[in-house]
């Protein structure tokens, strides 16, 4: 593929980037946290249960699509914040870079097992095996980042093959027993948890490459715009014709098995999976670029780029503050979906007058303030 050739240039391409902030990645990342707030609301509210029709398919069509931007966009922030090191090839800055990067990684990490109590599906302790691989991988040439991430979901389905995906795991519940064991930790942490590092890494170094593009490049956009359509397409396709043709794959075990590996659903992310949220999440990102390249003063921006950058503080937000109030309210459980799709809603208006209140006064976010402090 051209666009992946083009990525041999990285340097020239980098070179190229303007200096000012690209806000098109906050407001990608304000848009995927509401998609992540509107599917655990409706998680948590067991909507599968109590609705029906066209806002359940949406919520099947947002799944895992959130989280896979965010983990793309935390791969363009890595290539970011070590830009100017690796373009002038400084071997003591490359490794400050890489050593905040693994501060940032445990933080994370320590964080998500702490929020892990609270909420069970959490991500923030895969994000910091997301980022200690990314720092491990700062100065990998584009070629080598692109075969990692084929190689990633490659393992992930000889993990799949060889052992039991189920294990641990209650679906009536969506419960994972025994994720306090070494043995349960290493298998929800890598292969069978909600974001598995494998093969979920390979989103964390697709974004990696794509903050190494020239991304002022109206060509350059065109074709990945293009190119992540037409993978979202034919992997789609591609998935519902082998389901199609081949229900009865596996002989006892089918149609799940089928599903698993063919599938576009999360959960297990089998290669189909991949390429279609990463290719919407491409869409996604793109779209916002352009959008406030050409919007830039516009007022409808601002909001969503102070909740961009706020993200992280949300993320822990909208369970504490936003499950939690109703909880306390009695309006957690057993909702509609057209009740879910409210309640995602009203806390989302409510985060964005947090964010834009706060960023007056405030450069970073609360939780985002004490991770820079302590790394």
């Amino acid at each position: 593929m051209k666009i992946i050739e083009q990525g041999n240039h990285s340097k020239q391409s980098e070179v190229n980037l303007s200096g000012g902030r690209i806000i098109g990645f906050d407001v990608a990342r304000a848009i995927a946290i509401l998609s992540m707030i509107i599917v655990n609301f409706k998680i948590v509210m067991e909507v599968d249960r109590t609705g029906t029709g066209q806002l359940v398919s949406l919520f099947k069509l947002l799944e895992g699509r959130a989280a896979a931007t965010f983990v793309i966009l935390a791969g363009v922030g890595l290539s970011l914040f070590s830009r100017q090191a690796r373009l002038a090839n400084d071997t003591k800055k490359i490794i400050q870079n890489r050593n905040t990067l693994f501060k940032r990684a445990i933080f994370l990490f320590i964080t998500g097992l702490l929020f892990n109590e609270v909420w069970p599906a959490d991500i923030l302790h895969f994000y910091g095996v997301y980022i200690a691989i990314g720092a491990l991988l700062l100065t990998a040439s584009d070629r080598r980042l692109w075969q990692i991430a084929v190689i990633f979901p490659v393992i992930f389905v000889i993990l799949w093959i060889i052992l039991d995906y189920d294990i641990g795991w209650n679906w009536e519940t969506i419960e994972y027993h025994g994720v306090w064991t070494p043995v349960g930790m290493l298998r929800h942490l890598f292969f069978n948890g909600f974001h598995p590092v494998f093969p979920w890494t390979s989103f964390l170094l697709i974004g990696m490459w794509l903050g190494r593009r020239n991304l002022s490049d109206h060509g350059f956009r065109k074709k990945l715009l293009g190119y992540s359509l037409a993978v979202v397409i034919v992997s789609k396709g591609i998935s519902t014709l082998f389901i199609y043709l081949f229900p009865d794959f596996g002989a006892v075990e089918t149609p799940i098995y089928i599903g698993y590996l063919f599938g576009t659903d999360p959960m297990p992310p089998g290669p189909f999976y991949l390429l279609s949220a990463g290719g919407t999440a491409l869409i996604v990102i793109t779209l916002c670029i352009m959008l406030t390249e050409r919007f830039t003063t516009a007022l409808w921006v601002k909001p969503f780029v102070a909740t961009g950058q706020i993200s992280l503080t949300l993320y822990v937000a909208h369970v504490i503050v936003g499950m939690g109030t109703l909880e306390e309210m009695g309006l957690l459980y057993n909702q509609s979906s057209s009740f879910a799709i409210m309640a995602a809603g009203i806390f989302y208006a409510a985060s964005m007058g947090f964010a834009l209140i706060w960023k007056r006064f405030f450069k970073l976010g609360p939780l985002e303030w004490g991770m820079r402090r302590l790394t």
